[in-house]
């Protein structure tokens, strides 16, 4: 983002005002430009949102009020200010290492992740419901208006998708508020906590969700697939770790639209052809496996 709007969004902010301030980008936004910002001895996080972010069905008002919803429960960051008209929000810096895939790979870490799911999973309502067979209809609908290139034979798998939502909504949990996008990066290790960042597709959903697509990121075995439900449930509940590797599966069929959506319009330094081709790859893969079928048995249970 040009350091013009960079300065004009430090500008808007009331915390620091008539302040001195240092300012330097954070990696890891795919979607955001996010920077930590130093002040009066106090450090926060400014969030700046992507170009052209209406078209990924992010909704900043969502995002917001999630945010202090989430907040409510420790889990989240605590908005400290929020800028309407332009969304800069101001947020509270977690210090503490970031998560990785490598960092997550152990079921003492998937004891951790199920205990933070358990307090997001328990925050006041959020604004928005989430449901990704329906954003997947929104976003082919982008892919249509905007021309944007997907990969050959995506349409063709559109009706055992069909046929996946009606398997999982037989064990289906009632709704509560979701990350949806858990990335291990949006784990932060307070040093008590596994805490959770970064709510612009956050919304109501079936929790199954957030643990099949974090499970998917962090590239879970089938073992530590079953030490997360185990933990998060009490028990490892087939039904329940079958409709989770459904919703892993789903996150890669939706999330490629996502990136090849990006592809077209991101000004973000990042090879999302390479990140859709990768999550199309390994989605056919589950599609054409006995996997699915098997998923899709025990899910109906």
């Amino acid at each position: 983002m040009p350091s013009s709007q960079v300065e004009e969004a430090v500008s808007r902010v009331s915390l620091w005002k008539g302040r001195e301030v240092k300012v330097t980008p954070l990696s890891g936004g795919l979607t955001n430009e996010n920077y930590l910002v130093e002040s009066g001895g106090q450090r926060y996080v400014m969030r700046l949102p992507g170009r052209s972010t209406e078209l990924l069905s992010i909704d900043r008002a969502n995002e917001v009020y999630n945010t202090k919803a989430a907040a409510t429960t420790g889990i989240a960051p605590k908005v400290l200010e929020h800028v309407a008209g332009v969304d800069v929000m101001v947020l509270e810096f977690i210090p503490g290492p970031t998560m990785s895939a490598m960092a997550l790979q152990s079921k003492q870490m998937a004891a951790r992740m199920a205990q933070s799911f358990h307090r997001l999973h328990a925050a006041p309502r959020f604004l928005q419901d989430f449901n990704m067979f329906r954003l997947i209809e929104t976003y082919l609908g982008i892919v249509d208006e905007h021309e944007v290139a997907i990969p050959d034979g995506y349409r063709d798998w559109l009706p055992t998708v069909a046929e996946i939502e009606r398997a999982v909504s037989t064990g289906a949990l009632p709704p509560a508020p979701c990350h949806n996008d858990l990335l291990c990066e949006n784990f932060i290790d307070d040093g008590t906590a596994l805490r959770i960042v970064d709510y612009e597709l956050s919304g109501n959903n079936d929790p199954c969700f957030d643990l099949g697509n974090t499970a998917q990121e962090a590239g879970f075995d089938q073992d530590l697939r079953a030490a997360l439900c185990e933990a998060y449930f009490g028990t490892v509940d087939g039904q329940q770790l079958a409709r989770m590797n459904l919703f892993a599966l789903m996150s890669d069929v939706g999330w490629t639209l996502w990136g090849a959506i990006q592809a077209k319009i991101s000004a973000v330094d990042f090879d999302f052809v390479g990140y859709y081709r990768g999550r199309w790859d390994r989605a056919l893969e589950v599609l054409r496996s006995e996997d699915l079928k098997r998923w899709m048995a025990e899910a109906g249970n």
